[in-house]
């Protein structure tokens, strides 16, 4: 897909982690739907590393990996501030209750299970992309609000 340098910088991004290199192509081949860029990580400690080079809009990821789980990625970004609003989907085989409980105590936004349905998967990748941006857009306002209100403030102290 061309795209010039600014379109592409208003494109969400979609990190997918999988350790399996057929899951990490069949993914991509399905966002291929979606007017996104994807990035791909092997494993969770480099899925970190991605994260902190270059927030993503979406994370899908894969629970059962070496070097550290899905579960234990997606703690670790839920728990760091510069991290916690980016949305992450799960995409697992496991499907018993506990693994479901226990994705969720690690701060999982939703999960997706394994074999992938490709319109189930391409629903909750639009939705969760609408509401990161809707977030974005109203934490930009929000922002926008507060500095009006400082300046409101600054300039009735100068009165």
């Amino acid at each position: 897909m061309a795209q010039d340098k600014n379109s592409r910088d208003m494109l969400p991004t979609v990190l997918v982690v999988d350790d399996n290199q057929q899951n990490l192509e069949l993914i991509q081949a399905y966002l291929e739907d979606v007017e996104c860029l994807t990035e791909a990580a092997h494993d969770g400690i480099e899925a970190l590393e991605m994260v902190a080079r270059n927030k993503p809009d979406l994370i899908l990821l894969d629970v059962m990996m070496p070097k550290m789980s899905g579960f234990e990625v997606c703690r670790r970004l839920k728990n760091n501030p510069q991290t916690t609003d980016i949305p992450i989907i799960m995409v697992t085989a496991l499907n018993e209750f506990g693994d479901i409980e226990r994705g969720l105590d690690s701060g999982t936004d939703d999960f997706v299970s394994k074999p992938i349905n490709r319109l189930e998967l391409l629903t909750r990748i639009r939705t969760m992309l609408k509401l990161k941006h809707l977030t974005d857009r109203l934490q930009r306002t929000l922002a926008y609000l507060g500095e009006i209100e400082n300046r409101a403030h600054a300039d009735e102290r100068q009165l």
